[in-house]
């Protein structure tokens, strides 16, 4: 799992990292993952399965090869890391599937991450937020995502590839 660094080239803005790559070269669907995401398979299995983290970079890693694209995979408990991950994001994703799990409720900072890169965005639950408490019913990411796909476990995340695939690529044939 990658995580971006202050020192690493997509923190700096001047970097080719942080710069849009043409069209072309657009070739990978950045997965990006919130706080305690790290803990799943252990972290109450009753609401969010026995799947790990580990399980899930799989399963996306075979959706996007099935359509010919990578996946970048990012985990991070610190919001700027996932900020920073958004914007490298410019130069070679189609798109961005994210679950930023309690950051989906708080952070406005990640949401105009999303905005400003300009990319198809898939907001990720493996819960239904809607039918737990009432402080997670409401998203920031909401309104400048494509999609939202809650409640349907670690499928999810691959529901959201193929989305993103299929509005970027066109049907699979």
């Amino acid at each position: 799992m990658t995580q971006p660094t202050e020192s690493s080239p997509a923190a700096r803005p001047d970097s080719p990292a942080a710069r849009p790559a043409s069209p072309a070269a657009r070739h990978s669907v950045l997965v990006l993952n919130g706080p305690n995401l790290n803990l799943l398979g252990t972290r109450e299995p009753e609401k969010y399965g026995t799947a790990t983290l580990g399980d899930i970079e799989r399963l996306c890693a075979g959706a996007a090869d099935a359509r010919g694209l990578a996946c970048e995979f990012v985990q991070s408990n610190h919001e700027g890391a996932l900020i920073d991950a958004i914007h490298a994001a410019r130069g070679s994703a189609v798109g961005i599937v994210i679950n930023a799990g309690a950051y989906t409720h708080t952070s406005v900072a990640i949401r105009d991450a999303i905005s400003a890169v300009q990319l198809p965005a898939v907001e990720v639950h493996i819960t239904n937020v809607h039918a737990r408490e009432p402080f997670r019913h409401h998203s920031y990411l909401s309104d400048v995502c494509k999609a939202v796909i809650a409640g349907a476990g670690t499928l999810g995340y691959r529901f959201a590839i193929e989305y993103l695939a299929e509005l970027t690529q066109g049907p699979a044939v």
